[in-house]
């Protein structure tokens, strides 16, 4: 999707020519952080509000060298910290493509799922059915 075919992980790969993803300057791990969720965005139907507070386990995050390639590629910013670094990152060309630095599984519960969970699998039941109803037309 970018076309930065040299793209890596410095985690992984740290002599790589095209960190997209580096060490942040503060580690994360352990962290609860406040996210700001942009209006309009896959994120803020989510949640249905304009910030919330995330645990995050990183140590690595977008290399923000790359934030104006990834935006000009169709990956838009929906979710970002008080310093405005990148926290979520979503696709507004993909049904549902939703990235986090954080890991939504650790505050979903049985019964209370996180809301990118839920919405996610809201989404994909809604589009089971509408290509269940397709296969039916055919």
């Amino acid at each position: 999707m970018l076309g930065i075919r040299e793209a890596d992980f410095e985690e992984t790969s740290p002599a790589s020519p095209a960190l997209l993803i580096t060490r942040l300057a503060c580690s994360l791990a352990g962290v609860e952080q406040d996210v700001l969720i942009l209006p309009d965005t896959l994120a803020s139907g989510a949640y249905g509000k304009d910030h919330v507070t995330e645990q995050f386990t990183c140590n690595y995050g977008l290399n923000e060298e790359y934030r104006g390639d990834i935006i000009r590629k169709g990956l838009g910013i929906s979710g970002k910290d008080g310093s405005g670094n990148a926290r979520i990152v979503e696709s507004a060309s993909h049904r549902f493509f939703v990235a986090t630095l954080f890991l939504p599984q650790i505050s979903s519960k049985p019964g209370n799922p996180h809301p990118l969970i839920f919405a996610f699998l809201k989404d994909a039941w809604a589009f089971r059915a509408l290509r269940q109803d397709n296969e039916g037309k055919a």
